[in-house]
């Protein structure tokens, strides 16, 4: 039997946290004003109509509406179109 742990086992065992990015409303669902719609890191989706970039490029809604994504030319941008 060894008398010492393994000196590599000894240096594992950490990770990082996750950052819980993705799409939190996806297409066609309904949002409030100012309600998060992605939360990402860069600017991966862009926004479109009635949306807004907060301080961490996280999109969030600037009106009551529904989301739609929208592609053009390989970049995403997320709409929000009024329900009324």
């Amino acid at each position: 039997m060894a008398q010492k742990k393994a000196g590599g086992s000894s240096k594992n065992g950490r990770d990082s946290i996750s950052k819980r990015l993705g799409i939190k409303t996806f297409h066609n669902n309904f949002v409030k004003k100012s309600s998060l719609i992605i939360k990402q890191n860069g600017t991966k989706y862009l926004v479109g109509n009635n949306a807004y970039y907060s301080k961490n490029h996280s999109i969030h809604s600037n009106i009551n509406g529904i989301v739609f994504f929208k592609r053009k030319k390989k970049k995403t941008y997320i709409i929000v179109k009024n329900v009324y």
